[in-house]
């Protein structure tokens, strides 16, 4: 005999119950109805509306709160929570905010071809003192500033990228259009770091913030290396998402 507090019963669309009140809330999500900050009904609230267990209502917001959905604060209630960006595959920066469905933005704070960064010339597998285009932006979304991005690439290879629009386009989209480039993979580097002063003041926080901090070698399918990038990353808007395989 089922018990009647089970955790999926079935309606008539044929899915769980919990499934069901993720796809009510997440539904006004997406409507707008529900804003980052908004409260959202409690677990005995979901149990009445939908008519389900409260085990049921709690195990649907628990599955919202692992995908970063919604935050429960403790003897306060839940609330939707800040979009984050998902790092699992090779895209833009522009593509990782529209799949959060944020419009992306940038600043660019520095755009000049240098010869003296060795560390970015040897991981882009080049002599010491190459010229190499460095191009600082803040990306943003709404306003809010999300991470300070630093990329690198060979200013031979790319001649006239500095005059192409990098703060309003994708610089991938820019690399494949006009330069023919095919990108294949990358290599990261990933550990924690705290927010320097220059840091926090770009990116609207207090010092020693945590920080994601990632380096990243992008390949072309070819196998050549085409650009690096040190990445800082607010951690609070950032989720780091590995699929590991035995």
């Amino acid at each position: 005999m089922l018990a009647a507090n089970s955790l999926s019963p079935k309606k008539r669309d044929g899915l769980p119950a919990y499934q069901r009140i993720q796809a009510a809330i997440l539904k006004r999500i997406d409507a707008g109805q529900l804003r980052p900050g908004d409260a959202v009904a409690s677990e005995r609230e979901l149990a009445r509306i939908h008519q389900v267990s409260l085990m049921t209502a709690r195990h649907a917001l628990a599955s919202l709160e692992r995908e970063g959905i919604v935050e429960r604060r403790r003897g306060i209630g839940t609330f939707v929570s800040a979009p984050k960006i998902h790092f699992n595959k090779l895209m833009s920066y522009t593509e990782q905010m529209s799949a959060r469905s944020l419009t992306a933005g940038s600043r660019v704070l520095f755009a000049k071809v240098l010869d003296n960064e060795n560390e970015a010339a040897a991981r882009l597998s080049l002599p010491p003192t190459t010229q190499v285009i460095k191009l600082e932006r803040l990306r943003h979304a709404s306003g809010e500033p999300f991470a300070l991005e630093t990329c690198y690439l060979n200013a031979a290879e790319f001649s006239g990228l500095l005059d192409e629009p990098i703060g309003r386009e994708s610089l991938f989209g820019i690399l494949e259009r006009n330069y023919k480039v095919e990108l294949g993979y990358a290599d990261e580097e990933v550990d924690a770091t705290a927010a320097d002063p220059r840091i926090a003041e770009i990116l609207s926080i207090p010092r020693r913030d945590p920080l994601l901090r990632i380096r990243q070698v992008i390949y072309s399918t070819k196998g050549q290396a085409i650009m690096y990038v040190l990445g800082f990353y607010r951690s609070d808007r950032h989720n780091l998402v590995i699929r590991r395989f035995r």
